[in-house]
């Protein structure tokens, strides 16, 4: 990020680049989500959380073949519950064997990968989007930005552990429910707390 931006400097800087607002967003730069396209895919995606809710869990195959039209990638004998709401899902990547649990939330405005045998509690959230943190004009006229979080192979979440922008997690790692992650964790280890802290080896 650039050091004290103002909105009329971000605007000139994002007239000038020839990324589209969209690209943007995915790379971790300031944009608008007021930008059509950005706003279109926003209630697309909406859209298609609505009507997976309604879609009985037994049906098996629509449901499926919905959560592959919604998201980026879905790794074979992936399965994922309901409740599922994304803010685009196009940038969402599931690995191989991945289960997540029931009224998981994955706003995506950065990539969400979640790697090979990764099983995600309910209530799960994972949150890329930021906001200018002490510009209160900048962040009132709408700019914001995001970093991706990435889960590595054989990940466990408890029930309602919330994943903040940037954050990168191991391999084999745990996280005890109800914790929120705010930095990156190392390969097997069990972590926990607010914000959570490494425990001990695995």
């Amino acid at each position: 990020m650039t050091d004290a931006p103002t909105a009329d400097s971000l605007r000139a800087a994002a007239d000038a680049d020839t990324r589209t607002m969209w690209e943007r967003m995915v790379a971790g730069d300031y944009y608008l989500a007021t930008d059509p396209q950005i706003a279109a895919a926003s209630l697309a995606a909406r859209s298609a959380c609505f009507h997976l809710a309604q879609t009985d869990p037994a049906d098996v195959e629509s449901r499926n073949r919905m959560i592959r039209d919604l998201l980026g990638s879905v790794g074979a004998r992936t399965e994922v519950w309901e409740g599922l709401r994304v803010d685009y899902g196009t940038n969402v990547h599931l690995g191989d064997d991945v289960f997540i649990n029931v009224d998981a939330t994955i706003l995506d405005v950065c990539p969400v990968t979640v790697g090979d045998r990764c099983r995600i509690g309910p209530g799960a959230r994972f949150l890329t989007p930021l906001h200018p943190l002490e510009d209160h004009d900048l962040r009132a006229s709408g700019w914001e930005y995001g970093a991706p979080i990435t889960l590595g192979r054989n990940v466990w979440f408890g029930g309602g552990v919330t994943v903040c922008a940037g954050v990168t997690i191991g391999d084999d790692v745990v996280v005890g429910a109800g914790s929120v992650v705010t930095l990156d964790l190392p390969s097997s280890v069990l972590a926990a707390g607010t914000p959570a802290r490494v425990i001990r080896q695995l």
